[in-house]
Parts: structure tokens; C-alpha cells; sequence
């Protein structure tokens, strides 16, 4: 990876041009994390929809100024994440920054097929990037808030749209561990089964890139010596993992949110992977600087 944590990577997209477009600004998180970045040289310009009395009176309240920013009247949700998708296609912004909008709303946006953002046939998928001080280097989290229960030709594409990512970010080939309850291959537990196939798959070149590795538990994919003590050897994933991959919302969601709530010097940024522009996709209850992450991490990716 070109930056071992997000410090540097900030370091790297300070002096960039970043113009941000956000849906439902009237959210005291979102304009926290535009404050730091616009503190740290990240932020050039910006749109901000919402109610623009209730946004402005948050920008006093977190301490961002208004010199740079363009105001866009709306209360309504739907219109909100419309009009700022058209901002970004109509080239007055470069990425979107999520605020006070339902998801579903906000992704209709991105998909709306007359902007063009998402390829015909692409999935969109969730990407988290985490450090933390209990692993090595940074790892990718998939997919922890989009497709609820992923085909095994969905998990393909979802592998696919973040080993892009990662590929951008700097790894060549993404060590990627399928993460299930065990080890094994259990005829009982559909998820050893999609890892069996997914493994199969990228040695066909189906899935190309990158190494998978699976099943393998969470202790597996971080440690290799608790690899080794399950007799799990002459592998390459285990405790240098890239990207780990889910079987599904219901675990993918908690595994995100345990890493983001517990973890021991967490950091980390969430977007959408997928479409042709970078999107933030934090969850609300994330903390500013995840967001402000996300937004040097978009800057980072944008074309």
C-alpha cells in the first residue's frame, strides 16, 4: 500500500482539488469531518444540501466557515440525494458526502441510470479500511452494509469491487481470507461452501488479482500462528490479510461496527465501491474522523 495509515495518507491528498457535495448537511457529524479536513488542506469547495438555516446554524456550532461553501435549499429527503448526485454529474462537485439521508434514498441517487455512475451489470458494495494498533497494516472490510444476502456470483463481485480498491491504494495482489465460523468445509454451513467455490474460482481466474484463501475464522485470517496451531500451513493469507469478506449482512454489519466500536487505536473510512465516482458511505453513528478519513480516502481515489 502507497500509505501505511491514515496520516499518511492525508499527507498525500493535502493541496488537492476536493469539492464536496452533501445531501442532508444538517448533520453535525458530517460537517465535524469536513471542519477537520478543511483544517488539514483537504477541502477546496462544497455543496450543501438541506435546510439551510438549521445547516448554517451547525456550521457556528462546529466552527466551519461559510466562505467556501454553496447553499442548496431542500427538506426533502429523496430530492436532496437527487440534486447532489446531479451536482457530481454535472462536474460541480467530486465526490458525495453522505449526511442526514436514508441510505435507500442515497443509493437510488447513485444508481439513477440517466447519471451513468454505476456500470450496467456492477454491483455496489460496502469497503471499510481499518488500522488499528492489534494488526500490522491496514485491512478492508466487505460487504458490511449493502447486499443483504449475497449469491455466490454477488460475493465474486463484491471480492472484485474492493481488490480494485485495494489495487489503487497500492497492493498489486490483495491477500483476501472468506471468512466463516470455521475452518472447514461443512455441507451444514452455506458459507464453507461459497469459500470452497470462491477459492475454486480465483484459481480459474474467475476472480482475478488476488489470492483467496477460505474458510478460515477470524483468528485464522489475522494470526498465523493460530493458523498453524489448527494445522492450516504453506498458506499465504493468514496474519497478513489484505481484505477480508463476509458471508453476509448479518455479519458483516457487527464484524464492522465491533471493529470501529472495540478495536485498540481504531481508525478507519467507509465508501461505496462500485461506482464510477467515489461515495462515502459511513454509518451515522460513525465517529467525525471515520468520515473525515473517508473524505481523504475519496480524494485519494478520485480520478
Amino acid at each position: 500500500m502507497k500509505f501505511k495509515n491514515f496520516n499518511e495518507l492525508i499527507d498525500l491528498v493535502k493541496g488537492k482539488t476536493n469539492r464536496v457535495v452533501v445531501p442532508g448537511a444538517n448533520n453535525k457529524e458530517a460537517l465535524t469531518a469536513i471542519k477537520m479536513a478543511d483544517d488539514k488542506g483537504l477541502i477546496t469547495k462544497g455543496i450543501l444540501i438541506g435546510p439551510v438555516a438549521e445547516v448554517k446554524n451547525l456550521m457556528k456550532e462546529v466552527g466551519l466557515k461559510e466562505d467556501k461553501f454553496e447553499f442548496v435549499e431542500c427538506t426533502d429527503v429523496p430530492t436532496m440525494c437527487n440534486i447532489a448526485a446531479k451536482k457530481i454529474y454535472d462536474g460541480e462537485g467530486d465526490f458525495l458526502v453522505k449526511g442526514l439521508v436514508d441510505t435507500k434514498y442515497y443509493m437510488k441517487a447513485i444508481l439513477n441510470k440517466e447519471l451513468g455512475f454505476v456500470p450496467q451489470g456492477a454491483l455496489l458494495t460496502h469497503f471499510v479500511l481499518f488500522k488499528t494498533d492489534n494488526y500490522h497494516k491496514m485491512f478492508a472490510v466487505t460487504d458490511s452494509a449493502v447486499v443483504i444476502n449475497p449469491t455466490l456470483e454477488q460475493k465474486a463481485k463484491i471480492i472484485n469491487n474492493a481488490v480494485s480498491i485495494l489495487r489503487r491504494l497500492g497492493i498489486e495482489k490483495p491477500k483476501v481470507a472468506i471468512v466463516c465460523p470455521v475452518e472447514k468445509v461443512n455441507e451444514k454451513i452455506p458459507s464453507t461452501l461459497d469459500a470452497q467455490a470462491l477459492v475454486e474460482m480465483n484459481q480459474k481466474g474467475e476472480i482475478p488479482n488476488c489470492i483467496v484463501e477460505g474458510p478460515y475464522d477470524i483468528y485464522i485470517t489475522f494470526s498465523k500462528e493460530k493458523a498453524l496451531e489448527k494445522g492450516i500451513t504453506n498458506k499465504q493469507v493468514p496474519g497478513d490479510v489484505d481484505l477480508i469478506v463476509l458471508p453476509d449482512l448479518d455479519a458483516g454489519n457487527p464484524v464492522y461496527k465491533s471493529i470501529a466500536f472495540f478495536g485498540a487505536g481504531v481508525k478507519g473510512a467507509a465508501i461505496l465501491a462500485g461506482p464510477s465516482i467515489p461515495v462515502l458511505l459511513p454509518s451515522r453513528a460513525d465517529a467525525p474522523d471515520f468520515k473525515f478519513n473517508a473524505i481523504a480516502l475519496a480524494s485519494y481515489l478520485k480520478k
